[in-house]
């Protein structure tokens, strides 16, 4: 007696076995599998065998199936057409391209004979009937797709080792609104975006100076992310631009898909130091400002933000607002802010120092100290409430906006105030803390406001620890730290170490604009002068 019949199911089941056997041997699969591409670059040439333009484009389209997702990835347009007797095919990303643009310049081409189209069919298309301005020619089919992912288009020529490369790009953006962090009350209100090209308009509007230069790189194997570097040729320090320029090209990661911060941690470093390296600012005012200081500004593509580098510690705690009014009220704000940042640093552990040891309180400060005192130890009390206030600002940052009121009011009332009436806390710990927090937050630099909080936190430790001979060697540690801290090879605290008497006091007073004169010198500018010279009036 023979095998019994197979049911249908299980004849289905043996049929996609045998399918998905054959699958598995097709040899276009197996060299799938088998790529290890690192790169586009590497991609391509694996593929097809060089990074070269095919002249065929069957064999280009073959290719971006396999390297760019052609057929699987529906924002990827590869059109076909024909003009005046010849195949062309258009390369796009859907969501990049204006349609208005392409459309033009398919319509002029619409109307081409073969007449019309003399023996360079390339050159003909480029210089006669593409009317676009920002057109260039290609010959490395990595490259153009690169520009394909960033927003270009990319005409192909059947017969042509070349493509044209067409800029009609329209990244989806907001618009330039007031920086939610740097704001002002009297001053411009348009602040960077997430696209490059509209912030790098925004600063060429204020320094109209052919000496503005913006130089191009691309970082990360992978993401290909724009990367702009910005200087005044006539002013900058060139062997300051070279140094910056070589890092970036130096960087050799898969991507920088977080932008500005982890390009600045991969050419500036810093390594586990709290302080900020270079200065961020949303404000293309600010950024003109520093441009003409002789500073190097970096633009990175998706980040509504730019670094401004090198910088200094007095250069954080400046703020635009103190140039928005006279001279002296301008001098008068950004004292109040010197007192916020010390107080942000030093009231904490100065008032825990004279509590623990109150034969140190001179007698106009007898007032100084907790009248009472309560179920928590006073170490245990700061650092709960240092961690409340983080807590808080983690909590309003998530919080939907009509919201953060109310979330306000819960933390400041309930909160604060139970704690202190079941006596928890004591008063004076809630105050002194409020205040160093309203320093925190009169910082103009976040990345500085959240370094010196750490700093507080280990200055309160080492005062708990070893009270007076804490303080003094947690402060000398500080000052030590930042004096040996080097933004690009310049002194994080110019002009007070090393001294700079004119500049400390360029600082320390916010002068009026005709009578600043030069330009930093630790920026080591070519021209240092503002102002040219009086001319001598003749006799």
């Amino acid at each position: 007696m023979g095998q019994p019949e197979k049911n249908g199911k299980s004849a289905k089941k043996d049929a996609a076995g045998g399918a998905e056997a054959k699958k598995s041997e097709d040899p276009m699969q197996k060299k799938r599998d088998a790529e290890r591409s690192d790169s586009l670059e590497e991609s391509i040439i694996y593929w097809q065998g060089s990074d070269n333009i095919p002249v065929n484009l069957e064999d280009t389209k073959k290719t971006l199936v396999e390297v760019m997702g052609l057929n699987s990835s529906f924002d990827v347009v590869f059109r076909e057409m024909t003009f005046g007797g010849h195949k062309a095919a258009l390369l796009c990303i859907s969501g990049f391209a204006k349609d208005t643009i392409i459309d033009e310049i398919l319509k002029r081409l619409t109307y081409l004979t073969p007449e019309n189209i003399s023996a360079d069919v390339l050159a003909s298309f480029m210089s006669e009937y593409i009317p676009h301005i920002q057109v260039e020619k290609g010959d490395v089919l990595s490259e153009s797709i690169t520009k394909v992912l960033s927003g270009m288009s990319v005409f192909f020529l059947e017969g042509e080792a070349e493509v044209i490369i067409m800029d009609t790009r329209s990244y989806p953006s907001r618009s330039p609104d007031e920086p939610s962090i740097e704001r002002v009350v009297r001053g411009a209100r348009d602040g960077f975006t997430e696209t490059l090209l509209s912030n790098v308009a925004l600063v060429r509007r204020r320094v109209r100076d052919p000496g503005l230069k913006y130089e191009m790189h691309q970082v990360g194997r992978r993401t290909r992310t724009d990367v702009c570097v910005a200087y005044i040729d006539d002013i900058v320090d060139k062997t300051q631009v070279k140094a910056v320029t070589d890092k970036i090209k130096d960087v050799n990661i898969d991507g920088i898909p977080l932008a500005d911060k982890q390009l600045e941690e991969a050419i500036v470093g810093g390594g586990w130091n709290p302080y900020p390296l270079v200065r961020y600012s949303e404000r293309p005012d600010a950024v003109a400002s520093h441009l003409l200081e002789g500073r190097v500004v970096i633009f990175v593509d998706t980040s509504p933000s730019v670094m401004i580098l090198p910088t200094t510690f007095f250069d954080l705690c400046q703020h635009a607002e103190e140039n928005r009014q006279t001279p002296f009220m301008g001098t008068y704000l950004r004292w109040v802010r010197f007192i916020g940042i010390f107080a942000s640093l030093f009231l904490l552990p100065l008032w825990m120092l004279l509590v623990i040891h109150p034969e140190l309180k001179p007698a106009m400060l007898e007032f100084i100290g907790p009248q009472k005192s309560a179920k928590i130890p006073l170490l245990a009390q700061f650092l709960f409430v240092e961690l409340g206030v983080d807590l808080l600002r983690m909590a309003a940052v998530h919080t939907p906006t009509p919201l953060g009121s109310a979330m306000g009011l819960i933390a400041a009332i309930l909160v604060g105030d139970i704690a202190v009436q079941t006596g928890l806390f004591v008063n004076e710990v809630v105050l002194y803390m409020a205040i160093a927090a309203i320093g925190m937050f009169a910082t103009p630099s976040y990345e500085l406001g959240l370094a010196n909080r750490i700093v507080r936190l280990v200055l309160l430790l080492a005062v708990a620890a070893f009270q007076v001979q804490g303080f003094m060697i947690g402060t000398t540690l500080l000052i030590i730290l930042l004096t040996t801290h080097r933004s690009y090879n310049s002194s994080y605290m110019w002009p007070f170490i090393p001294f700079n008497a004119k500049a400390m006091g360029e600082i320390i007073i916010r002068r009026p604009v005709l009578n600043s004169k030069t330009r930093p010198s630790s920026n080591k500018t070519r021209d240092n002068t503002r102002m040219p010279p009086v001319p001598e009036k003749k006799s």
